[in-house]
């Protein structure tokens, strides 16, 4: 009865959990990393429109959704195997992290969008990668 009350509160976060949780059964590690940048995109996108729009209620959820895959992202790194490459990243993620803390206490949308579009070049050199 709990999943019926929270589809019928709001149906398309419901379809959205189902989509992502479809996504993630089968992918493996590059994949789900994949699927992260493609989330994190997304989520600082909504934020700036969120943000734009004076919709704060939506834009503190793609804020908190943004750096929980920051922090899953930067959990992820092998600083064994990964080396400079790993440390480097690292600091990208920190460092994107605090931008986007920093544009959701002033209400500002174009960090939000600077750090989405530094971060789909990333995800696009990601999945070139892993096409080759």
């Amino acid at each position: 009865m709990m999943y019926a009350s929270a589809l019928l509160r709001d149906p398309a976060a419901t379809y959205r959990q189902i989509d992502v949780a479809g996504r993630t059964a089968t992918a493996d590690g590059p994949a789900l990393v994949q699927l992260l940048y493609d989330e994190l995109v997304g989520a600082l996108r909504a934020a700036a429109h969120a943000a734009e729009h004076g919709h704060y209620a939506a834009k503190s959820g793609r804020v908190t959704r943004a750096t929980a895959i920051l922090f899953a992202l930067e959990a992820g790194l092998d600083f064994d195997r990964g080396g400079e490459v790993s440390a480097t990243l690292a600091r990208l993620y920190a460092g994107a992290r605090a931008t986007v803390l920093d544009a959701a206490m002033h209400n500002d949308p174009a960090p939000f969008r600077d750090t989405a579009d530094t971060l789909a070049e990333i995800a696009g050199a990601w999945r070139t990668a892993r096409a080759a």
